[in-house]
């Protein structure tokens, strides 16, 4: 489909396309941004990706990539498990290290030590071809749980245990409904949505 194509079948505004290649991270942000009455597209293209210090500028830099390529306003997500007794790591190298490492890697890494807290950091950047981007930041704090529990969700979620869980629950352990109530993605989106529902009259 060419790119005014899709412009004329999905008009800004109606929908927002979600620049990723990983399903079980739309799936999440899909069931958020339809509670704001959004519809989000799944949108597969190979955007930069830098190895950075800062989730911000890694999100910036892929959703920029991503528009220029595509000619579409469309999200951006990255985000980042900080371990504070690692020293912030893996942080903004977490896809590679769970590539790498995975999550046994890290329980391996955190067999004795005792501090074990940690958060998970998501930011939202929202890009139009020939704009900078606009970015939205969510945080949930948690510790490292000492082994694998669940088998929902993605990632480093069996082995992310969010604060101000009554169940002491994994994110893998959680359905999707109920870690969209605690997670650091939910949080950027959600407030990406009350931005781009308060934009609809203004711009699109």
């Amino acid at each position: 489909m060419k790119k005014q194509n899709v412009s004329a079948y999905f008009p800004e505004g109606k929908v927002v396309f979600f620049a990723t290649g990983n399903f079980h991270k739309f799936n999440e942000a899909r069931r958020v941004l339809a509670k704001s009455k959004i519809a989000t597209a799944m949108l597969r293209v190979k955007a930069i990706e830098i190895q950075d210090n800062d989730i911000e500028k890694i999100a910036k830099t892929s959703a920029t990539d991503a528009s220029r390529k595509t000619g579409l306003p469309l999200i951006v997500e990255d985000a980042g498990l900080f371990i504070e007794a690692l020293n912030g790591f893996p942080g903004p190298y977490s896809s590679y290290v769970y590539q790498t490492l995975g999550t046994e890697g890290i329980l391996n890494l955190m067999r004795k030590i005792r501090k074990r807290e940690t958060s998970f950091h998501s930011v939202v950047a929202f890009c139009r071809p020939k704009e900078n981007p606009r970015t939205f930041h969510g945080e949930v704090r948690g510790r490292i749980s000492l082994q694998e529990r669940g088998s929902h969700g993605f990632g480093f979620d069996p082995i992310f245990e969010p604060l101000n869980n009554d169940y002491h629950k994994t994110f893998a352990e959680m359905s999707i409904q109920e870690k969209n109530r605690f997670s650091h993605r939910a949080q950027a989106l959600l407030g990406f949505a009350k931005w781009y529902i308060s934009m609809r009259g203004q711009r699109f």
